[in-house]
């Protein structure tokens, strides 16, 4: 049998191999993909460390995978070998039961996996994926460009054309870093008034050339006055995981404002009285479905979002692994299979 290169974690807390396996076969209406990047997101810390139930190890991370289909099992008529796809976190649903129909895939029955979590994913040469979960990648994007728009992408465009937003309203990205600088991208081009905000003067002219229309620096002003001269906004997409960043803009919310929460935080309090008295809400957002991601990809190469990536090689996953893991990349970190 022919072999391949995976990175594998085989059990929790445990290192990342580079391992030697047999390249696998697809089973009915899977296909099997020759990967050509791999972003790592801060979400393989979950096979890492062992953060839910159930993770069969050993287990390949990885679920921000762009390659080229290379065979197709049985049963799939729509995906053709020579294609170029995505596959990310939502590793395949049923469309049919009724949480799916409410799109809370979440709740659905028979999601068939997670990506880099309960099935094998992208830190390899080959991958095998339900072909409801693939996501057609277009010819403008490079692999390594594509590849954090499976997730990190698709999870702050998904979440800003469901904010209830449109053209010329003021929307607020909090964060410059890896899910906020694809924010300020996504909002400018939606042709929002898109304020950016984060720490530090510095940062002014890379939020100006991603395509901010203001600024504001969290160190020397305070947030929520000045989103309040700006008129309030409509929306704040909180690309943070610290709750006192988030806790410092909700005061910047104008009527009916929204502020959403795509950075993780364990709690977070919010000021009841304000929200009641201008019918403010907090809401979540998470990632989305292989549409989703699929839409994603041809916003991103129709109007030129791209990500701002560091590329390693696969043979330093370890090195690429700790870099994304202490937040100092710029801005995303991605596996290259050199194919």
């Amino acid at each position: 049998m022919a072999k391949m290169r995976a990175v594998q974690v085989s059990r929790p807390r445990g290192a990342l191999e580079i391992v030697e396996r047999e390249i696998p076969e697809p089973d009915p209406g899977m296909v099997r993909i020759k990967v050509e990047a791999c972003g790592i997101c801060h979400s393989d810390t979950v096979p890492r460390e062992g953060l839910l139930p159930g993770i069969p190890y050993p287990i390949v991370p990885g679920h921000e995978v762009v390659g080229t289909i290379d065979a197709v099992g049985a049963g799939v008529a729509s995906w053709k070998i020579g294609q170029r796809v995505g596959v990310g976190w939502n590793g395949g649903y049923c469309g049919y039961c009724d949480p799916c129909r409410r799109g809370d895939f979440f709740g659905c029955r028979v999601i068939i996996q997670i990506t880099g979590v309960t099935r094998d994913g992208g830190y390899a040469d080959y991958m095998i994926a339900p072909a409801s979960a693939l996501a057609l990648v277009p010819e403008k994007l490079s692999p390594e460009e594509a590849a954090p728009l499976m997730c990190a992408g698709v999870t702050t465009f998904n979440c800003l054309r469901n904010s209830n937003v449109g053209p010329g309203d003021l929307v607020a990205i909090l964060g410059l870093g890896g899910l906020g600088h694809f924010g300020v991208q996504f909002a400018a081009r939606m042709g929002l008034n898109t304020v950016a905000i984060a720490r530090g003067k510095d940062k002014e002219p890379l939020a100006r050339k991603l395509g901010a229309s203001h600024y504001i620096d969290s160190q020397a002003q305070d947030p929520a006055a000045e989103l309040a001269k700006l008129g309030g906004a409509k929306v704040i997409l909180a690309t943070v995981t610290n709750s006192d960043a988030m806790q410092a803009v909700i005061g910047g919310l104008g009527l009916n404002g929204t502020l959403m929460i795509i950075g993780a935080v364990p709690s977070l309090a919010v000021p009841s009285l304000q929200l009641l008295s201008k019918r403010q809400s907090v809401k979540g957002w998470y990632s989305g479905t292989s549409i989703d991601s699929q839409d994603t990809l041809a916003f991103s190469a129709l109007t030129g979002v791209r990500s701002m990536n560091e590329v390693f090689p696969m043979e330093q996953v370890s090195e690429a692994y700790d870099r994304m893991l202490s937040g100092k990349a710029r801005f995303r970190v991605v596996l290259s299979t050199g194919s």
